[in-house]
Order: C-alpha cells, then structure tokens, then sequence
C-alpha cells in the first residue's frame, strides 16, 4: 500500500501485514480511477478471471490489501448480484474514499471495456467466420481459465488449516456444480452455514 513518508514528502510502501494495509491505499482518487482504468484496459477473460488481475495489482503488487482483506472482499462480491468485478471496484472504492471513491473506481473499470466491446462487436460481427479470429477468441479463453484456477489456488491457501471451510467449499462445488441444483437454493443455505461456523469459530 502506498502511504506518505512526511519526513522525505514521497510515497512509501506499507507490508501487508501492517494493520493499516487494509485501510486504504493513502493516495489519491484520481490515482484509484487511473489504477482501475487499467485494469478495465488490460483484463481478460471475463469477470471471474479479472479477480487473478485484480488480486495480482492490488495485493501483490501495490498491497493496498493483504490477502485476507482481498478474500473477503471477493466473497463480499461473488454473493451479490451483478458482476463480482464490477461489485468490486464499488465496494473498494468506497472503502478507501467514499462514495466519490466508488464512482471513480467503477468508471475507470469500465469505461474502456465499454469501448472495448463495441469496437469488438462491430469487427467480429464481420469476421466471426475466420479461423484466425476464432483461435484468438480461444486462446483468450483458456488463459482465461487457467488465471482463475491459479488464482482460486492462491486464495485456497488460506483455507487449507481450516477443514470445515473445504468441507463448506467442497458441499457447494458439489450440490451446483454435479447436482446442478439452483444458486438460489445454495447461496442462502450455504450463508447460513457459514454464519454459523464462523461463530463456532471454525472459519
């Protein structure tokens, strides 16, 4: 995380595991917007794989969060409607600035894509047949897919010492992913779950 070295007057780095990191990244909002504008620039592979993205800048790289904030910022998201990415850049933004901070955040995420998918839609619905195209679209996709299994291990770890959270994770794959049995069911059900381990202390 990026804070103020008064006694120098520029910008040092908090640890990750300095109380403060999970305050708020002590710049500015327009430094959230030009952050999330590039995110919003250089995401791919839909809003599930823009957590790797989002994990990897804002963790890892500018550790404006450590990794448990991250994690329960995510799940925060993923239980919400709408897209979690989206629902991501609101609550961050809020938490470091404000509601002008979640305005910001959320146009610098999308307003690129924005542009980004009309652009796109205009050149492939022209060229929607050529093998070329097609293999980029692919190739996009598995990446796609290999940085949100890469990711989901990273924020796994944390869970590892914690049996009844794989035994919650595991129920759940199970019962939408085999079962196929309705988010609608799972969601609620699961919450309570967890709501209830938690005060147990075994989460």
């Amino acid at each position: 995380m990026t804070t103020v070295d008064r006694e120098r007057g520029r910008p040092a780095r908090l640890r990750a595991g300095d109380p403060r990191s999970r305050e708020h990244p002590r710049g500015t909002a327009a430094e959230v917007f030009r952050v999330f504008l590039r995110l919003g620039l250089t995401s791919f592979g839909g809003p599930v794989a823009h957590i790797g993205y989002y994990r990897a800048e804002l963790v890892e790289r500018r550790k404006w969060l450590d990794e448990h904030a991250f994690g329960d910022i995510v799940a925060l998201c993923q239980f919400l409607p709408g897209p979690n990415i989206g629902n991501a850049s609101i609550v961050l933004g809020k938490r470091w600035f404000g509601l002008s901070g979640s305005i910001v955040a959320f146009l610098g995420l999308m307003a690129l894509p924005f542009i980004w998918v009309l652009g796109l839609f205009i050149v492939y619905s022209d060229l929607s047949s050529n093998a070329a195209l097609k293999a980029v679209v692919t190739g996009v996709g598995a990446a796609g897919a290999g940085l949100f299994i890469g990711t989901a291990v990273k924020l796994g770890r944390a869970l590892v010492k914690k049996p009844a959270a794989l035994a919650l994770i595991a129920a759940c794959f199970a019962l939408v992913a085999v079962a196929r049995v309705s988010l609608l069911m799972v969601v609620p059900i699961g919450l309570g779950i967890a709501v209830f381990a938690a005060r147990r202390g075994w989460l």
